[in-house]
């Protein structure tokens, strides 16, 4: 009898059949960068509603400026958007340890984020305004320059993924990484959205 009750402890305390790579809520690290989404969404939040501030004190807007030149913008939009296909394929991919659809993955968020780099540089060029000329250029550069920092982190940190999945040893947790990489990249998509629309069309509509 006291056998058998020592068997039955052991096998309620053997772990060893537990899988050592798991995914989305199940990931403490997940679970962390979302976290830590929610904390930067509000960032963005705040900076936004400065801006509806401002246009509430002002009675013409933007005042003294033509609104930003909608064609960079545009353009990084709709890659942006057309990004969230590769990505979701290898974040789908990294569930299964597929090794080589995750590296084709990786490699092409690595060409989509310069892209969006490079266009983003032209988008600045264009918002025709200088951060030090107003509050209006200050906000505007403010909400630029944060995501532009949120883009250029994603970026490297997507470039150093990627050589890591070129290394000789690719541990399961490389997988759930590529995961994590892919949920941020869709925080960086769905916060340019708003902004894009608060920067480029906001002045348009308020105007008319």
């Amino acid at each position: 009898m006291a056998d058998g009750i020592e068997v039955q402890r052991r096998r309620a305390l053997d772990v060893s059949a537990l899988p050592n790579v798991v995914f989305s809520v199940r990931s403490t690290t997940w679970l962390g960068t979302v976290g830590m989404m929610f904390i930067e969404g509000g960032v963005f939040a705040l900076v936004v509603a400065a801006y509806f501030y401002l246009h509430s004190r002002t009675e013409h807007w933007p005042p003294g400026f033509l609104p930003p030149d909608l064609f960079w913008g545009t353009i990084n939009t709709i890659i942006f958007v057309l990004s969230v296909i590769p990505t979701e394929w290898y974040r789908r991919r990294a569930h299964h340890g597929d090794l080589a659809a995750v590296r084709i993955g990786l490699i092409l968020a690595s060409l989509i984020g310069l892209a969006n780099l490079v266009v983003r540089y032209f988008e600045l060029r264009h918002l025709n305004c200088e951060w030090s000329q107003s509050a209006y250029g200050s906000v505007v550069w403010l909400l630029m320059g944060l995501h532009v920092t949120h883009l250029l982190t994603d970026w490297v940190e997507t470039l150093v993924l990627t050589k890591l999945f070129f290394s000789p040893h690719i541990e399961g947790k490389r997988f759930v990484d590529a995961e994590e990489n892919a949920s941020y990249w869709y925080f960086v998509v769905l916060t340019w959205i708003p902004i894009y629309l608060v920067l480029y069309w906001a002045p348009r509509w308020l105007r008319s």
